[in-house]
């Protein structure tokens, strides 16, 4: 698979994603402006987070490893696969319907369990809202589960868009409930928001999830399958050796990252202890989070989305030299999008956060950006580290991976509890970021010696080399505008939005005109890749 074969490959599905962040994006940047960054936004954004880490950890890694592929499969039956399907949606169904209902009932003890201090005396208020925001969410996780496997069902017959837009509606749901809120209430706080409002907010966002699912049902109709209600487990267990190295690594991402939400949400009890107003824990982090996604989603996941299939088909043939080939070439093209935008997060991460989230203080904006600024560090290893993980899954091998991910995952834990009882409360959450970074730093090189049981020595001077000539080129291009903006005091001037947003845009524009003229000059191959693979989008745009 060529350069531009794998561009062109890539392009539809980048367009789904760059669609499906950019609305995820505007619907972070309303609930900031609703909520702010302080422990009323805490509250929410941990119960909206805890229906994805429960569904992850108990049901979400078995449906993947088990039940999609042998989905596959019941297609050869005799009843073409009306049967299994049928079995699946239902044992499934029952089994995400059961543990909403046990997530409900233990509501109190699931927050206590992901932020523990707001147990703290004194917070009972924040304790009883994200409670009472836990038990509207928790019911995502039911839909989550028919989202998956409708959508699954609608892959096995050959049909991807579906999949890739719902999501879109989805936050285009939660960001008319967020509008409809900045437009119509006052600021609302721990001590002024009901729970009537409490009420809407947390049914509101599980409405997203809802029509993402519902979305499916027609979908999976037209594709000839007939689901209906039937009981049975038959088929379901040929491949749960696979599995259950798929939940072990499930199991060990999702531990890590309760301790990034424990450690957050104390560092917001601590700092409102102290007197610290400006928002410092769970959702700077997440807010940041979203931002360091952008570059990596539309990117990385597109090209190895691609990519994936084809590798595959190489490792089946055990063709080991093309399989080391293909990862190469991936990690160079995703190279040349993640290094300048790793190095742009590093410098301008307070200026880019001043102007995105623009319904907050500029104190809270700012701290949002150092976390940004941290976590910009890890972002290159990180979709390095995606790639290669590709590489085990082309060979069936998920054992091989949680070696990998539990090394991540130990040093991140013990970084964040380091940062929690060493650093002022205020600075903890960057520490999360910096956590975050040496973790899959460390990790990558953990990775890369891993995978040579199946292709080998990797070729690592390959991209190292590209990759070095790509940050020489995005640090001279950025270092200038960074020194500009640091004699005029950009980043600290109390101005008017337009002026930030205008600085913001002179600064990305010159640094990133400066980046590809030296790429170019510096003989980096993949910059007119890059060109084919806008174009490819742009191309496809336009014949929508």
């Amino acid at each position: 698979m060529k350069n531009n074969e794998l561009f062109r490959a890539s392009g539809i599905m980048a367009i789904g994603t760059i669609l499906s962040r950019l609305t995820g994006f505007v619907r972070a940047l309303l609930a900031v402006a609703v909520l702010g960054t302080a422990l009323l936004a805490d509250t929410y954004n941990v119960a909206n987070t805890m229906p994805n880490i429960l569904y992850n950890l108990l049901v979400g890694g078995a449906l993947t490893a088990i039940f999609v592929p042998q989905l596959i499969r019941s297609f050869s039956d005799e009843d073409g696969g009306h049967g299994f399907a049928s079995r699946l949606v239902t044992t499934i169904s029952g089994i995400l319907f059961a543990l909403v209902i046990v997530g409900v009932l233990f509501a109190p003890a699931l927050v206590r369990l992901y932020a523990p201090e707001f147990s703290t005396p004194g917070f009972e208020a924040e304790q009883h809202i994200a409670i009472a925001f836990t038990r509207y969410c928790l019911p995502q996780i039911f839909f989550l589960g028919l989202f998956t496997m409708l959508g699954q069902v609608a892959n096995a017959k050959g049909s991807f868009a579906p999949l890739m837009w719902a999501p879109i509606a989805n936050n285009l749901v939660v960001i008319v409930v967020f509008a409809v809120f900045l437009a119509t209430q006052q600021a609302l706080s721990i001590g002024s928001i009901t729970d009537s409002q409490v009420k809407l907010l947390g049914w509101g966002t599980t409405l997203g999830v809802v029509i993402q699912a519902l979305i499916l049902i027609p979908v999976v109709k037209r594709s000839g399958i007939n689901l209906r209600p039937m009981l049975g487990v038959q088929g379901l267990g040929k491949s749960f050796g696979l599995a259950g190295w798929t939940l072990l690594y499930v199991l060990v991402s999702q531990l890590g990252y309760l301790v990034t939400v424990n450690v957050a949400t104390s560092a917001a009890v601590r700092s409102a202890q102290a007197g610290i107003t400006t928002g410092v824990g769970f959702t700077p982090y997440t807010s940041a989070y979203y931002i360091m996604l952008l570059p990596y989603s539309v990117v990385t996941i597109s090209i190895v989305t691609a990519l994936l299939p084809h590798l595959s088909k190489l490792a089946i043939a055990r063709n080991v030299e093309e399989v080391r080939r293909q990862l190469v070439r991936a990690i160079r093209m995703v190279g040349v999008v993640t290094v300048p935008s790793a190095v742009a997060l590093l410098l301008f991460g307070p200026l880019m956060t001043e102007v995105l989230y623009m319904g907050i203080s500029l104190e809270d904006s700012r701290y949002i950006g150092f976390v940004l600024s941290a976590l910009s560090l890890g972002l290159v290893a990180f979709s390095i580290n995606l790639i290669l993980i590709r590489g085990f899954n082309a060979f069936e091998d998920t054992r091989t991976q949680v070696t990998s991910i539990v090394i991540i995952n130990i040093i991140s834990v013990g970084l964040s509890y380091l940062f929690l009882a060493t650093l002022d409360s205020n600075w903890i959450t960057v520490g999360l970021g910096i956590a975050f970074s040496i973790s899959y730093i460390v990790g990558l090189f953990i990775t890369i010696s891993l995978l040579k049981k199946h292709v080998g020595r990797l070729p690592v001077s390959e991209f190292a080399s590209q990759h070095g000539r790509l940050l020489l080129a995005a640090l001279v291009g950025a270092l200038p505008f960074f020194v500009l903006a640091q004699y005029f005091g950009w980043a600290y001037q109390e101005t008017t939005l337009p002026i930030r947003a205008l600085r913001l845009l002179f600064i990305l524009i010159g640094s990133g005109a400066a980046y590809l003229f030296l790429a170019k000059l510096l003989k980096v191959s993949e910059i007119a890749g890059l060109k084919g693979f806008v174009a490819s989008i742009l191309r496809r745009r336009r014949t929508k």
